[in-house]
């Protein structure tokens, strides 16, 4: 759930996706079915799928799971012919979300996507309706502990970021998706574990939620990441610690 960068928030998506492992490791594998069918089977020559796979490393998932998405991408066993599409929306209090998919069948994700929509007091729009307020960028996240201020700035400088900032005492840092490979090389080989790292839209401006507008707008980006075609939900709004708090005490 992109949209609010603090670390109370990424810790509450991360006990989400460990709670629902079996449905992430179908999301994971859809998305490397995907990129090898558009660019082939080998990571070193094939950007996305290499992001795709460090992600599903990084959630756990077994190699054998990984080798099989692997292989149905390329055709080497029967599988679905998926592609890539984003929906666009408002939620509840009028915040902006963008949601990309991952389908073999338009019609049924795209009634699914609108129905989550309405039933939580949001409305599906048209395309172009809110990704003007987004930015495509390379996202990374560091947990506090893992690296020091002056390490973490000036090996984000010299290797493409366009903004570090500091953050519970961990670090989020931005840059262009073009220099989003060599930054990730350059955080890898100074041994720096990321919690975050991809290419995603981030928001120009965010909405600060309070706690009932929270509840409204995380049930939508709940109930949306629920949904077995949704790879990512982005919103433009983000919610403070104290009402992160509460929020994950309920849960």
């Amino acid at each position: 759930m992109a949209g609010h960068s603090h670390w109370a928030n990424i810790a509450h998506k991360k006990g989400r996706n460990d709670a629902k492992r079996g449905k992430l490791f179908g999301k994971l594998s859809r998305a490397i079915i995907v990129a090898a069918q558009n660019g082939g089977g080998d990571p070193a020559m094939n950007l996305p799928l290499r992001y795709a796979i460090d992600k599903a490393r990084k959630a756990s998932m077994p190699n054998d799971n990984i080798d099989r998405a692997i292989k149905k991408g390329c055709g080497e066993s029967d599988g679905e012919q998926y592609v890539s599409l984003v929906y666009e929306g408002y939620g509840p209090e009028g915040v902006a979300i963008l949601c990309e998919a991952l389908t073999e069948n338009r019609n049924r994700t795209g009634g699914d996507v609108r129905n989550l929509f309405e039933k939580h007091g949001g409305n599906l729009g048209t395309t172009g309706c809110v990704s003007y307020m987004f930015q495509r960028k390379g996202l990374f996240a560091i947990a506090p502990g893992n690296t020091t201020e002056e390490q973490i700035f000036d090996l984000a400088l010299e290797n493409g970021a366009e903004d570090v900032k500091e953050i519970e005492g961990g670090f989020q840092i931005t840059c262009d998706p073009d220099d989003f490979d060599q930054l990730n090389t350059a955080l890898e080989e100074a041994g720096i574990e990321t919690e975050i790292s991809e290419v995603t839209q981030i928001a120009d401006t965010e909405v600060e939620l309070d706690e009932a507008a929270a509840r409204k707008v995380t049930k939508l980006i709940d109930a949306l990441e629920d949904n077995d075609d949704v790879q990512n939900v982005i919103g433009n709004f983000r919610i403070p610690d104290d009402v992160q708090t509460v929020l994950n005490e309920d849960s």
